[in-house]
């Protein structure tokens, strides 16, 4: 190659990157030739001409054509690039065989000079099969590897894991150690290869290794012999002030790095000097060292300054412009979503059925009363949805449920719950303020109960708040009124089909609210019955409605039966002290009536406030409301007299109350024995059952 080609070359290789890309004219301390092999500074054949001891090459003439080796690492080189790097001839020996695993270290050893293998342009070859081979730093760290399978058949070229797989390396390594093991038993010396090699030379160069991969599945005792490696080289130079630091150099179809400078004598060029060589046109031009910069606009350019601030005040018109149509274009797309849940959920059925639009709330009134909904403002989770703590704009502090999806099949049954639950008045019910039917599942609004579930009164006492046997009672009497009045006086007859101390709240004079309409039907007035699949909570479950899937009036009974033993007992109605037997506390409390041990189980407050006449009579009321057989069970109307007669009896006014009713109280109280109560154990040490460990309800 002639020194002008040279000089040419380098030339263009030394690229600017700033406004505009463009040339620097270098000079350099010649160059020299070995074999076929050109020689750039800071590499030099002797002492004399290169830039140090690391970057001496020496020409051996024992070959034709004489070959360049690099002292400092004593390695033949094929290629050296003014770019930083050079391409050797690495030496490659086979692997021994070994079903154990074996420590390795490649014949290449750079440390103390300024090379390294470039993990950019190499890849790690292992050239054979059922050889496992790790890559190894420092003895310890592995950080790759791979493992190639065998078959003579195949026609793969690829190396990529059939009799030739290969690995990535670690950037700037001087040396590589390696682990590898032979997987299948072998009586060969020798197990294939493993060598880094240029990716370049094994996409172009891979018919050599196809034969060998051939001969690998055979006995064979002949060597590679060597395999070209690309390292990269760092050469620091003093500043010259007329250099820029670094550049982007191009060479021999490699990817551009960035390179350290490598070439001395750099002249700066005055681009302004000559149009073609800076970008700027109309705009006035400053030269600085290796590049130049782009100033104000010269007198002749004024109309195209203007056109360019109308085109940019036109392109932000059309950017406003297409910003409002994007943002038109949703809202409208966001308003169809609305119209269209609102008539999948319900709405134009709803429309035509309630008389004030004040019980129709919008998507994002809800949103905003509730912080969009957020986690912290969770009141509880249920399987028919997740309740919300909201406040409305005036003032109203609500509960947001957001139920389920609505079949559509069930629209009409849905809608008709609705009406029934906005038109329903009893101060022991939860009120139904309203719904919002423009979201992709119903919500529900409801008045806000703040004082929590008869649940948590009953299972998780505080010192501030303890259910006194009074309250008990109270309580009892108020959600059997608000079930009597599902029941009997609603427009239509409710079922409320998962009657629970969770579903029963206290508000804030501890008055309860029956609540959780969502598995609630209503029926018609001649009906006795309805059939469905089972739902409810296991433990509340009326036994007959389980086996027969036929919920009646009766099965509100059993389930109110089960609170009013858990307000006696103070247990849960599935506890873990109850599982060894299998025993619900409705099974639990029966047996202890019939073995006559029924203040064995009472709550320690029950015991002390209450009493013995009264708690007889309310325990037998439950055994009543508890029978297996429904019609035998009394109507909720029935319990709901049965208890204010107990009320009456305990403040003495029975006078006017009907004399078959104080009879029949008289009677429950005198068919109990109360001589089989243990009189031993002294009633202010007697242990709640309350404070056995229970499981959680289901």
């Amino acid at each position: 190659m002639r020194l002008s080609s040279i000089l040419q070359i380098i030339s263009s290789l030394c690229l600017i990157t700033t406004m505009a890309a463009l040339p620097i004219s270098w000079s350099k301390r010649g160059y020299q030739d070995c074999g076929n092999v050109t020689i750039p500074y800071p590499f030099g054949i002797g002492p004399e001409c290169s830039a140090n001891s690391s970057f001496v090459v020496i020409c051996s003439t024992t070959t034709i054509p004489p070959k360049p080796i690099l002292s400092s690492i004593n390695m033949e080189a094929l290629s050296i690039f003014v770019h930083g790097t050079t391409i050797v001839k690495l030496p490659v020996s086979p692997m021994n065989c070994s079903r154990r695993q074996k420590n390795e270290s490649l014949a290449i050893s750079l440390v103390g000079s300024p090379f390294t293998i470039s993990s950019h342009y190499n890849s790690l070859v292992v050239l054979g099969c059922q050889n496992s081979v790790w890559l190894r730093a420092n003895k310890t760290f592995t950080f790759g590897g791979c493992l190639a399978i065998c078959d003579a058949t195949s026609t793969d070229i690829a190396c990529n894991g059939v009799n030739c797989c290969q690995t990535i390396l670690q950037p700037r390594l001087q040396e590589i150690q390696y682990t590898y093991q032979n997987i299948r038993p072998t009586n060969n010396s020798f197990c294939g290869y493993v060598f880094p090699i240029d990716k370049k030379w094994l996409q172009t160069d891979y018919k050599r290794f196809k034969g060998l991969q051939s001969n690998l599945l055979n006995p064979f005792d002949q060597e590679f012999g060597y395999a070209p490696l690309v390292l990269q080289w760092e050469f620091d130079v003093p500043y010259i002030s007329s250099c820029p630091d670094s550049y982007l150099l191009h060479e021999a179809n490699y990817e551009p790095i960035k390179c350290w400078l490598v070439v001395m004598g750099c002249i700066d060029i005055d681009e302004c000097s000559n149009a073609t060589l800076n970008g700027c046109g109309n705009y006035s031009c400053t030269n600085t060292i290796g590049s130049y910069s782009c100033g104000f606009p010269k007198n002749g350019s004024r109309v195209k300054i203007l056109i360019s601030i109308g085109s940019g005040f036109g392109a932000l018109i059309l950017l406003f412009g297409s910003w409002k149509s994007t943002k038109a274009i949703k809202k409208r797309i966001k308003t169809n979503r609305k119209r269209k849940f609102f008539k999948r959920n319900g709405g134009l059925l709803l429309e035509q059925q309630i008389s004030s639009a004040d019980n129709l709330f919008s998507s994002k009134e809800l949103a905003q009363s509730t912080d969009r909904y957020n986690e912290n403002r969770v009141l509880g989770r249920g399987g028919q949805g997740t309740i919300y703590k909201g406040m409305l704009t005036d003032g109203r502090i609500v509960a947001v449920k957001k139920s389920k999806r609505v079949n559509e099949g069930n629209l009409e049954v849905f809608v008709n719950e609705i009406v029934i639950l906005l038109q329903m008045n009893h101060r022991n019910v939860v009120k139904l303020l309203g719904c919002c039917l423009e979201t992709e599942v119903p919500l529900l609004v409801y008045e806000f109960i703040p004082n929590g579930t008869l649940f948590q009164r009953i299972h998780d006492p505080n010192e501030e708040f303890l259910l006194s046997w009074e309250m008990r009672l109270r309580i009892t009497r108020e959600v059997a009124g608000a079930l009597s009045y599902l029941h009997y006086a609603a427009s239509t007859p409710i079922y409320h089909r998962d009657i629970k101390s969770t579903n029963i709240l206290l508000d804030n004079k501890h008055r309860a609210k029956v609540s959780d309409f969502g598995t609630s039907r209503s029926v018609a007035i001649d009906q006795t019955h309805l059939t469905t699949r089972v739902l409810g909570t296991f433990g509340y479950l009326d036994p007959g409605y389980f086996q027969s899937s036929q919920f009646t009036e009766k099965s509100d009974v059993y389930s109110f039966g089960v609170v009013m033993v858990e307000l006696l007992t103070g247990e849960k109605a599935i506890s873990s002290i109850r599982a060894e037997v299998g025993r619900s506390l409705a099974t639990h409390f029966l047996d202890s009536m019939e073995e006559n041990h029924l203040f064995d189980i009472l709550d320690a407050r029950v015991l002390k406030e209450g009493n013995k006449d009264e708690i007889v009579a309310v325990a037998e009321l439950c055994r009543r409301c508890l029978h297996l057989n429904g019609k035998r069970r009394p109507t909720m109307k029935e319990v709901a007299v049965e208890l204010e007669g107990i009320q009456r009896l305990k403040e003495g006014s029975i006078q006017n109350h009907d004399e078959n009713k104080e009879d029949h109280l008289i009677e429950i109280v005198g068919s109990y024995d109360f001589s089989l109560i243990s009189g031993s154990i002294p009633l202010e040490n007697k242990t709640a059952w309350s404070d056995q460990p229970l499981l959680d309800e289901p």
